[in-house]
C-alpha cells in the first residue's frame, strides 16, 4: 500500500475489533484508486451498528462520545444507540491515533441498508474492498452514496476521480440509488 500511514494506524486500532469494519469517506477513495490525491482532516472508520458493544469491548481503554444533534455526549458504558445517532468518537492519549470517528451503519441479516434512506440496500459482501494489505474499506459506489447529499467541492473531485474507474455494476448501482435517494442529483446523468 502507498504511503497511507494514517490509514495504516487506524488500521493497527482496529486489528483487535474482530467485527466487520472499512475506511470510509475520502481516504476510502484514495484507497480505491491507489494514491492520496488530497489531504485529509481525519480516518472515518464505518462499522454496522449491530457491533457497537463490541467496539467498545475492543477499544476499552478508549473516551467515547456520541453525536446527537450536531454536540457530543458521552457515550455510556453498556448504552446502545439507535438512530438517529450515527456517529461516534473515540479518544485516548496514549498513542497515535488519538481519535477515531465512526460511523454506525444499518443492516438486516446479510444485507447493509442506507441510513438516510432504507430502500436502498446492497449485500453485505459487496460493501467493502480491500487493498492489497488486507486493509477494508468502503466500496466507492457507497462511499460516494454518503458524499451525494450535499456535495462539497472536495466530493466533486473525488466523484469525477472514481466515476472512469468504476466497472458497470457498481456504477449501475449508484446510479439507481441516486435515483431513489436524490432524483434530480446531477452525477445521475454523468454516470
Amino acid at each position: 500500500m502507498p504511503s497511507f500511514a494514517p490509514v495504516s494506524e487506524v488500521a493497527s486500532v482496529m486489528e483487535r475489533f474482530a467485527r466487520p469494519w472499512y475506511i470510509a469517506g475520502g481516504w476510502a477513495i484514495d484507497l480505491f484508486v491507489g494514491g492520496e490525491t488530497r489531504e485529509h482532516a481525519d480516518v472515518d472508520v464505518a462499522i454496522l451498528r449491530r457491533d457497537q458493544i463490541e467496539l467498545r469491548s475492543a477499544l476499552a481503554t478508549w473516551t467515547f462520545e456520541k453525536v446527537g444533534e450536531g454536540q457530543r455526549f458521552p457515550w455510556g458504558e453498556g448504552e446502545w444507540l439507535d438512530p438517529p445517532v450515527h456517529e461516534v468518537h473515540a479518544d485516548r492519549t496514549a498513542s497515535s491515533p488519538s481519535h477515531l470517528e465512526i460511523l454506525l451503519n444499518e443492516s438486516s441479516g446479510p444485507t447493509w441498508r442506507f441510513r438516510r434512506n432504507v430502500e436502498v440496500t446492497r449485500p453485505l459482501d459487496r460493501i467493502g474492498m480491500r487493498t492489497s494489505d488486507g486493509v477494508p474499506f468502503l466500496a466507492p459506489e457507497i462511499a460516494l452514496l454518503f458524499k451525494a447529499k450535499t456535495p462539497t467541492d472536495k466530493d466533486v473531485r473525488d466523484f469525477e476521480l472514481v466515476r472512469p474507474r468504476l466497472a458497470a455494476e457498481p456504477r449501475e448501482w449508484l446510479r439507481r440509488a441516486l435515483g431513489i435517494c436524490y432524483p434530480g442529483h446531477p452525477w445521475r446523468l454523468l454516470l
